[in-house]
């Protein structure tokens, strides 16, 4: 699924001359919602300024599955994108290995359509991701470049594709995932382990210069609890702010398992990063499950998933700055949860066909909640 929109890194470093007019924070508050009533829609019963959110299907697991480009090929879904949410997150289709198969070539074209279709559908953009660890293309990992040229490489990577967005993306992960579970920079991040930690407030520093508009943030998985992980970047961020590097904002991912209990201190831990006056986000939210055998989930597995969604979102909006919340795709026909987990599933918030399971109803009863509080 490559697309034939292959510009040169030459071509792309143009459009960092040449402004763009549209704001993403100015983008219209109603769209085109075909055949939904008022408030029948996650986007419709959100509270003003709060933007509600999905990944947008498409790259990395989906080009092994038998089934055609879900962005673009499936009317039905791209119906439901545009009606039920006010923000879209490329799935994969911003991530090094998908935008960049080789050096001097960005493959443009998939997230260019992504963000046309925010535009024409009234919704905001984030950005993911500029500095990861994880699905790096070969040709990077194994180039064996010296420090400067990786420099090099990163900066010119992150004015080139933050640039030609300027004025479109909301929210960018600049750097995702650079801790591990003990709250140590992970060792396996080539950006860190070449370079040194000081790249990550150089990231930030390039993103701004390309954009000065969009919110910059850290963004994780497992960070919902006061933890080690959760402690290394409140500890961090400190440090970046007081030598006025431009972090915006911290999100947690929360990809989470009806396995384990439900992180009750998810709202506090956000706090602690809204009392230094950084914006808040959950970014990545499904809740998958063991499935019984025939792999229909039970109602008592329904109803359990349903409760972490809820709580999840209420711990958002209980948090002054929390005003972006994304879930991890919302139809199990295109989760990649089963792919990754095995015997896990049932992860999103609609079934295969579509039909809404009672974490979408959870969600949208309370936003309708939130929203009638807000007037």
């Amino acid at each position: 699924m490559k697309s034939t929109h292959l510009v040169t890194a030459a071509v792309a470093a143009v459009a960092l001359s040449v402004p763009l007019t549209l704001v993403a924070s100015a983008a219209p508050a109603a769209a085109h919602r075909p055949g939904h009533a008022k408030k029948d829609t996650l986007r419709e019963a959100a509270p003003k300024g709060f933007y509600i959110g999905t990944a947008a299907a498409g790259g990395g697991h989906h080009e092994e599955q038998p089934y055609p480009d879900p962005f673009t090929s499936d009317q039905q879904y791209r119906k439901l994108l545009a009606a039920e949410f006010s923000s879209v997150s490329p799935e994969n289709q911003m991530k090094w290995d998908y935008l960049r198969p080789d050096r001097d070539t960005y493959n443009f074209g998939m997230a260019d359509k992504i963000v046309k279709f925010a535009r024409q559908n009234g919704q905001v953009v984030r950005g993911h991701t500029l500095l990861w660890h994880s699905q790096n293309p070969a040709w990077l990992e194994q180039g064996g470049f010296t420090k400067e040229e990786l420099r090099k490489i990163l900066r010119e990577h992150i004015l080139t594709v933050v640039g030609r967005y300027q004025g479109r993306i909301q929210q960018w992960d600049v750097a995702n995932e650079i801790f591990n579970e003990a709250g140590q920079l992970r060792s396996e991040n080539i950006w860190i382990r070449e370079l040194g930690p000081g790249i990550v407030a150089d990231a930030f520093r390039w993103a701004h210069q390309a954009d000065p508009r969009a919110k910059l943030f850290f963004n994780d998985y497992g960070v919902e609890s006061v933890n080690a992980k959760s402690d290394a970047y409140l500890a961090l961020i400190k440090e970046l702010r007081a030598q006025r590097v431009p972090v915006h904002g911290f999100s947690a991912q929360a990809h989470l398992s009806t396995r384990y209990g439900f992180p009750g201190d998810l709202q506090v831990n956000l706090q602690r990063f809204d009392d230094l006056r950084l914006e808040t986000a959950i970014t990545e939210l499904d809740v998958r499950m063991d499935l019984p055998e025939g792999g229909a989930p039970t109602e008592a597995q329904l109803a359990q998933q349903a409760d972490y969604y809820q709580r999840t979102l209420d711990a958002c909006l209980k948090v002054d700055d929390c005003n972006s919340f994304t879930i991890w795709g919302f139809t199990d026909k295109y989760s990649w949860v089963p792919v990754f987990f095995e015997g896990e599933g049932s992860a999103t918030v609609m079934t295969e066909d579509f039909g809404r399971k009672p974490a979408y109803h959870a969600l949208r009863t309370t936003l309708e909640k939130a929203g009638k509080k807000r007037r």
